[in-house]
């Protein structure tokens, strides 16, 4: 009579219960071989799921940051960021360091004529355009630009539009990039040059580096402009009437130059003087030296108390290399901000620079040079840059900004 572990085995085999014939050894020693697969594979399905989570889970990098107290000057607080693991920098060229020496050239589009390398002759492309540059890397070293540094020269000052990795000898490339000075549209060079100690503050790198949108860009860079015009003078117009700067284009000719370059504003002298009530260049390299003796990475930047930006490398070597843009950005936000209160908050920037995933993640990726993340998350984005040049490859350059 058929038991019930024999009707299970006709079933499995597609057999009547009438039809049910006895099983020989053989085949009944491969029907529990067959089914002991399957419960391993159940089980193994079961336990890859429990490890990766519900399918709606976050996606994006786990944060491997400590936060420390911070420094704080004035309404300005750096914490600096600490992690068990920094990578080998060395070989990393920036855009500084490249122009300098004059293995990194950047030109208009359609000037960049003559040899951009031994033995080659690229012939003269279209047009300028204003939102591509053309960038050429003769050095024998990976070129890294980040999202937010300025580049002066050419019919318009522009800010470069996202990191990303550029390899060795190589170019032309056309290089994204959003204008920040709204207005001009001439010039009698095409050459470009990176500004000395500059990057443009977080208020105008988070349009260029989220929306990517120039209109944007050109807003902040207007709102930027009028507030720094405020925060120096209230002094009377010529006509009597107190000036009200709000977003205006061209800021007070009495207190810094009558332009609309972001560039020209914030290398001013009124505005140097301000950023000098921030300690200057010797707050700079103190801050700098109390980075380096901590072994941090980067820094969580909070102003009047709140969160504004966290900009993470991956050596400290680095992030000395891009300390004076970086440090004159956050003054200049600091300074556009005014002085509102509010003392520096530790636990709010560790949970800030402790939350790195989200629900949407988009990637863009140069196959064997680099990969570029933007993950969006409850009221922030993540921008992470992984060197894929490097073996094994590492994470360069994580910027978040709250939204």
């Amino acid at each position: 009579m058929p038991t019930a572990f024999t009707r299970a085995i006709a079933s499995l085999r597609g057999q009547r219960k009438d039809e049910l014939c006895p099983i020989h050894p053989p085949a009944f020693q491969r029907v529990v071989g067959r089914l002991a697969r399957i419960s391993a594979f159940v089980i193994l399905c079961a336990v890859l799921l429990a490890a990766r989570g519900p399918a709606d889970g976050p996606i994006g990098p786990t944060s491997p940051y400590k936060v420390l107290p911070p420094i704080v000057r004035g309404n300005l607080a750096l914490f600096p960021l600490v992690a068990a693991q920094s990578r080998d920098t060395s070989q990393l060229l920036t855009l500084d360091e490249g122009v300098r020496t004059g293995q990194v050239t950047v030109t208009e589009e359609g000037y960049e004529r003559g040899l951009v390398r031994p033995g080659q002759y690229v012939a003269p492309r279209g047009g300028a355009q204003v939102n591509t540059l053309v960038l050429t890397n003769n050095s024998s070293r990976p070129l890294v630009l980040l999202a937010g540094e300025i580049v002066t020269g050419g019919k318009q000052d522009r800010i470069v539009g996202a990191d990303r990795i550029v390899p060795p000898d190589s170019g032309p490339i056309d290089l994204g990039v959003f204008c920040v000075e709204p207005g001009r549209w001439v010039g009698s060079s095409m050459s470009f040059s990176p500004m000395a100690a500059q990057m443009a503050q977080p208020s105008v790198r988070t349009p260029a580096m989220a929306a990517q949108n120039q209109v944007q860009v050109w807003d902040s860079v207007r709102a930027a402009n009028g507030r720094i015009a405020a925060s120096l003078s209230a002094a009377p117009s010529p006509d009597g009437r107190t000036p009200d700067f709000g977003d205006s284009l061209v800021a007070h000719p009495a207190v810094i130059p009558p332009t609309t370059s972001y560039a020209k504003v914030f290398g001013s002298a009124p505005v140097e003087k301000a950023v000098s009530q921030y300690g200057g260049l010797s707050a700079e390299h103190e801050i700098l030296r109390q980075l380096k003796e901590k072994g941090a990475l980067g820094v969580v930047v909070e102003i009047n108390g709140q969160v504004v930006w966290a900009d993470a490398f991956a050596s400290t070597d680095l992030l000395s290399r891009y300390w004076p843009k970086l440090m004159h950005s956050y003054v200049a936000q600091a300074i556009t901000s005014g002085n509102l209160g509010g003392a520096a908050d530790l636990p709010a920037a560790q949970d800030f620079i402790s939350n790195l995933e989200g629900g949407r993640e988009v990637v863009e990726t140069d196959p064997g040079i680099f990969r570029r993340s933007d993950v969006t998350g409850d009221n922030y984005r993540v921008f992470e840059l992984t060197s894929l040049i490097a073996k094994p490859p590492f994470v360069v350059h994580l910027a978040k900004m709250p939204q």
